[in-house]
């Protein structure tokens, strides 16, 4: 089934790895999904505790901590600097939404199909994807003409003898590697749900260029809110596709969050106010 609004065949070895993980290191984090859909609701500032009051299984004290680094992120803006001054989603904030909508039908068609509210079934994808040198691991698979060693993974992607263990046993758990067999030694393969990501990092690469402009690493022209486009063809035939999908791009943000059982203590404290990597 393919994933409406970008090609299903996008190449992911023709991304930047490093820009689509600095990209998911803000959006990936516990509850910024969550906190961004209900501020989208809205359509306007809302306070600390009224957000909190929409995530009843979030403290307001969290909810304070990740609104403050979806702020240094550049996703949310304030409306003024006093204390207790309420949020609004940002032009940048906003234009997730068709990431999150790309994301969400991924997780939809390779992940479960079981029902759950929007916000948590992106948050469980991205929770999948944005832990650091994950990406650099699915690339090298990818760009493998078949079955790879542990060796030229930990090669290919650049990662440490110590670290490659445990990216490539999460990926194994999180469904998007798997092993060919069960002896030791024995290599590594994208699953379907690994080799259908193309268009989930195309997205989420191209909605994270302005953090490249700033860097200098990139010239582009602003065509609509919030993404500007780049140059090349991958830029184009992503940014055609995502044009395509302007029509529908808000339907992520249309849904009010679905009320969920309180989530434990425990489970709450894993999520840190920073962005998690």
């Amino acid at each position: 089934m393919p994933t409406p609004g970008l090609p299903p065949t996008f190449s992911i070895a023709s991304i930047d790895a490093q820009r689509v993980e600095e990209a998911l290191a803000r959006i990936g984090p516990k509850w910024t999904t969550w906190t961004a859909m209900t501020l989208a609701q809205v359509n306007g500032p809302l306070r600390i505790r009224d957000v909190a009051a929409q995530l009843p299984f979030v403290s307001e004290q969290f909810v304070g901590k990740r609104l403050a680094t979806m702020h240094a992120d550049g996703l949310v803006i304030r409306d003024g600097d006093r204390r207790g001054a309420p949020y609004r989603l940002s032009a940048l904030g906003t234009s997730l939404a068709p990431v999150l909508r790309t994301v969400s039908d991924w997780s939809r068609t390779h992940l479960t199909q079981e029902p759950m509210a929007e916000a948590e079934r992106v948050e469980d994808a991205l929770r999948r994807l944005h832990l650091r040198h994950s990406t650099g691991v699915i690339q090298a698979l990818d760009s493998a003409d078949g079955p790879m060693r542990f060796i030229h993974i930990v090669e290919q992607a650049g990662l440490s003898s110590g670290l490659a263990p445990q990216r490539l046993l999460r990926l194994q758990a999180d469904g998007l590697v798997s092993r060919t067999g069960s002896r030791h030694g024995d290599p590594y393969v994208l699953t379907d749900a690994g080799q259908a990501l193309g268009a989930v990092y195309a997205s989420v690469e191209h909605w994270s260029q302005p953090f490249a402009l700033r860097s200098g690493t990139a010239a582009a022209t602003r065509t609509h809110v919030g993404i500007p486009l780049g140059a090349g063809a991958d830029g184009a035939r992503t940014t055609a596709a995502l044009r395509r999908s302007a029509a529908a791009s808000n339907v992520m943000f249309s849904h009010a969050p679905q009320p969920e059982p309180r989530v434990p203590a425990a489970v709450t404290a894993q999520s840190a106010p920073g962005r998690g990597r």
